[in-house]
């Protein structure tokens, strides 16, 4: 049975770099399905220290930079976020496309924005400098700590996401924003949540994260939209010649960079579970 293909695919929020980056599976998901685009939808990063870069995200930069080929036939769009700042240039050489603040699209009908949502975010938009830089320290200490610690990190990240209430937030306010730019769907992550709500014809999508138990994605064929939780391989396991190839990937993606090595909201889901949200049977929404 041949496999469909989707016309966009979205992920967000890989925090390539972080202990807790599900690379191996965003990677995996990637080899496992077909699509035209890709939209990367910021925060692909976790900061600018690719000294923290492990084989599982050299890993998925090599076939990035492989599926931005423009023999591959592949569109591939990279949306800057927060943790993004600064590295579009990089970017531009590292892996070989185009970096976005904001990705505009016309299909089925339809104008699309993908927005990686924290210019939604008051928190972030304030430039809380010195909290942001506390924050972030506590929580690449907390990664640091084992299985455990990983508990505790995706825990911190939970907490800190309601605390701050940006499900809601960031949804409405890329709803707002979509308004003025006259466009039909918009795409966000951030959040850190898999989240779809409408208000008044338009709908606003976000792709959920790439940092805890339950990593989704979004795919677009046509008029339907879905967000899809990955539920494929889940293990870490490498064998010495994956190993091998690791180290390869590394050096292959930034030699050929030129870089050193070292270098008013209705409804949630609306009881349709992940599966296509603007379909007819999810018109409650």
């Amino acid at each position: 049975m041949e496999m469909a293909v989707s016309d966009v695919v979205i992920l967000s929020d890989l925090h390539l770099g972080s202990d807790i980056s599900r690379a191996s599976e965003a990677l995996a998901l990637m080899q496992s399905i077909h699509f035209r685009r890709l939209i990367l939808l910021g925060d692909i990063f976790c900061d600018l220290n690719f000294r923290r870069l492990n084989k599982d995200h050299w890993h998925f930069l090599s076939y990035i930079r492989k599926l931005s080929n423009p023999k591959r036939g592949t569109e591939v769009i990279w949306v800057e976020g927060n943790h993004d700042h600064g590295l579009a240039d990089i970017m531009s050489h590292l892996v070989g496309i185009r970096v976005y603040k904001e990705f505009y699209w016309e299909a089925a009908g339809k104008r699309n924005l993908a927005i990686h949502g924290h210019q939604f975010d008051r928190f972030v938009v304030n430039n809380h400098v010195l909290i942001n830089g506390i924050a972030s320290s506590l929580y690449l200490s907390i990664q640091k700590l084992a299985s455990k610690g990983q508990f505790l990190a995706r825990l911190l990240d939970k907490l800190n996401t309601r605390w701050q209430r940006l499900t809601p937030r960031v949804a409405e306010g890329a709803l707002a924003y979509a308004r003025t730019r006259g466009v039909a769907r918009v795409f966000c992550g951030h959040t850190h949540q898999a989240f779809a709500m409408a208000d008044n014809g338009i709908f606003y999508y976000n792709a959920g994260s790439w940092t805890n138990g339950r990593p989704s994605y979004i795919t677009i064929r046509g008029r339907e939209v879905s967000i899809n939780e990955y539920v494929g391989r889940t293990d870490n396991c490498y064998s010495g010649e994956e190993r091998r190839e690791a180290v390869a990937a590394a050096f292959d993606v930034t030699a050929k960079a030129g870089l050193p090595v070292d270098a008013k909201h209705k409804n949630f889901f609306g009881g349709c579970g992940f599966h296509r949200p603007d379909s007819p049977d999810c018109s409650a929404i």
